[in-house]
């Protein structure tokens, strides 16, 4: 379970992880090993019928935009095919994890490492102090009794957060509900060709200005990071996941709110490709809220800024 810089691990800078040699972003579905259940569950096969079917085809992939990281991969532009698939229109919500986790009784990785990463403006100083600042990336702190119920530590829930995305999810964890709804993790080409919305080589699923006539459409850090977040979007963590306006797919928030976990491996390395962005990325300092940034973490990792939404076909 790692830190470094988006995640504990990301809101980075430029040059923030070990992912010079970035593969994994025209692949096709990655084998999973979980066995599904003989016979799903009516929650679970709801998740599979929520999903939006897409014709699939052929896109411009990647960026060769100034403000782009050309070390995570980004670009060159190419040409990409996708087959049609159907994708979730939101991410995960924690009330849709809490079904998952009480139809089999899951564990996630947090509950089993007894921690998770938690910005540190979520605590107060002397949660923040006792928990201590993680190296390099001092904004956040791996709090004992972090996970997805209690996503701040200890006495926090997510009772008034049922559709908001869920968090503090590895990985692993992501396969495991894809394992018991009938669905998987979308390829990262998928995942692109979706955020899109349908527009070619647009900076953001709407477009390219990211406040058109002054209105908010993704939920990310304003103000200066990592000391003051004005909230000017509505939202100083997690929104719920119909926040703000669908692209012209139907997707909501497929930039900003949380990272996005994708099937591919990112480099030949041991890390899994994110995408999207989150709501602590600022263009200061992490300007990977463009739909063709991209990140990623060791597939044990969990903070309270990453979560998943699921695909099929």
């Amino acid at each position: 379970m790692s830190a470094s810089c988006c995640t504990p691990g990301h809101e980075g800078g430029h040059g923030h992880g070990p992912h010079e040699h970035a593969q994994g972003a025209g692949g096709g579905p990655v084998p999973v090993t979980l066995t599904p259940p003989p016979s799903r569950s009516a929650s679970a096969a709801r998740v599979a019928r929520g999903l939006l079917p897409l014709p699939g085809g052929r896109f411009l992939m990647g960026t060769d935009d100034p403000d782009g990281f050309p070390a995570d991969g980004e670009g060159p532009v190419r040409e990409a095919e996708v087959t049609g698939f159907r994708i979730a229109p939101t991410t995960v919500t924690n009330a849709q994890f809490a079904t998952f986790v009480k139809e089999t009784g899951y564990t996630t990785e947090a509950e089993t490492f007894g921690f998770s990463f938690v910005f540190h403006s979520f605590l107060s100083p002397a949660e923040a102090a006792r928990a201590g600042a993680v190296e390099g990336v001092p904004w956040w702190r791996g709090v004992h009794g972090a996970y997805w119920r209690s996503p701040e530590g200890p006495g926090s829930t997510v009772t008034d957060r049922q559709n908001h995305p869920v968090t503090h999810v590895t990985w692993h964890d992501a396969q495991a509900y894809c394992a018991w709804s009938g669905t998987r993790l979308p390829t990262e080409t998928e995942w692109e060709y979706a955020a899109r919305g349908g527009l070619e080589q647009r900076r953001y699923p709407w477009g390219d200005e990211l406040t058109p006539r002054g209105r908010h459409m993704c939920n990310i850090w304003q103000g200066t990071f990592p000391t003051r977040n004005t909230a000017e979007d509505g939202y100083a963590g997690t929104a719920p996941v119909k926040s703000y306006r669908p692209n012209g797919f139907g997707l909501y928030n497929t930039v900003g709110n949380v990272w996005e976990w994708c099937a591919d491996w990112f480099t030949e390395g041991n890390s899994r490709v994110m995408r999207g962005g989150s709501y602590l990325c600022h263009d200061s300092y992490c300007n990977r809220y463009r739909v063709a940034a991209r990140s990623s973490n060791t597939p044990d990792s969990s903070s309270g800024n990453v979560g998943f939404r699921v695909a099929a076909g």
